[in-house]
């Protein structure tokens, strides 16, 4: 069954995220892939918070080729709307329709400060053009020879204030096209839950994302991301521990089973630790 296939039945869906490397070396990103067998599918990020790595094109079909079922991300930071729809009919090409469409970090969040942005199209727009191409045509109205077919998903941040704005865009995204969504790491369950009664009237499969915890170096580090805010008492629980990995491993399964009672399903994004990840969801069940 594919993902696409798998957002229709009342499975807990479980995605996982890698990034391709800064460089050509794949060896280590193919070893934390043989982790991610048993996962619906594996997000490959598109030069994430502005900092260049290998194209997810690339890795989304090395994936595709070692038999797991890559999301491809893509930005709309970094192209314009001629190479947004090139990379769009090139992932179906290559056999690639899951694409997670988003607008990307600005630059000067990253080492590329100096570089200059793009988006040409908005993150709305991006979904529209998908959609837009499925029906022969493209942003121009020149006829395509072949019409690829999507998985379109897009973001949301839950915990994001106002929330009335993340419901208006989640509304926004859903009438472009959007079939799924995955969120920003959560760390509030009662928080996403009250999000997630206010959206789920729409039926479309919404999969908050966790991230696993490595150490308190690492929790202050996520935790001066925009939109990321951990609880006081995780933090206490990840500070207090004689080995934080091993405490950020349970508190993420702990998560997860309570996830389990009433959400569509989760993202985990384990951040170059990706042989945790089985045991994360083993003891979730």
């Amino acid at each position: 069954m594919t993902f696409k296939e798998k957002l229709k039945s009342n499975k807990f869906l479980i995605t996982a995220e890698l990034f391709p490397p800064k460089g050509v070396n794949i060896s280590s990103l193919l070893h934390r892939a043989t982790y991610l067998k048993n996962v619906d599918a594996v997000n490959v990020t598109d030069n994430q918070r502005a900092s260049m790595r290998a194209g997810s094109l690339a890795i989304s079909r090395i994936l595709f080729e070692h038999k797991l079922e890559p999301i491809l991300q893509l930005v709309a930071r970094d192209k314009n709307r001629i190479a947004l729809q090139s990379e769009l009919l090139s992932a179906n090409i290559l056999g690639i329709e899951n694409v997670l469409l988003l607008s990307g970090d600005h630059p000067n969040v990253a080492e590329y400060a100096e570089a200059k942005p793009v988006y040409d199209l908005d993150t709305i727009q991006l979904i529209k053009t998908a959609r837009l191409l499925e029906t022969g045509v493209d942003l121009a109205g020149k006829k395509l020879q072949g019409s690829p077919r999507f998985c379109v998903g897009a973001v949301i941040n839950p915990s994001a204030h106002p929330i009335d704005l993340q419901i208006l865009m989640f509304r926004k995204k859903v009438k472009a096209g959007v079939e799924f969504f995955q969120t920003q790491a959560i760390f509030d369950i009662h928080g996403y839950k009250d999000f997630f009664n206010k959206v789920k009237h729409l039926k479309v499969k919404v999969l908050p994302g966790l991230i696993l915890i490595k150490s308190p170096k690492f929790m202050q580090f996520i935790q001066s991301l925009p939109g990321i805010n951990i609880s006081q008492k995780i933090q206490n629980r990840i500070n207090s521990a004689t080995n934080p990995l091993d405490e950020g491993i349970k508190i993420c399964s702990e998560t997860i089973k309570k996830l389990r009672s009433f959400a569509d399903g989760v993202h985990i994004m384990a951040i170059g630790v990706e042989e945790y990840i089985p045991e994360i969801i083993k003891n979730s069940l």
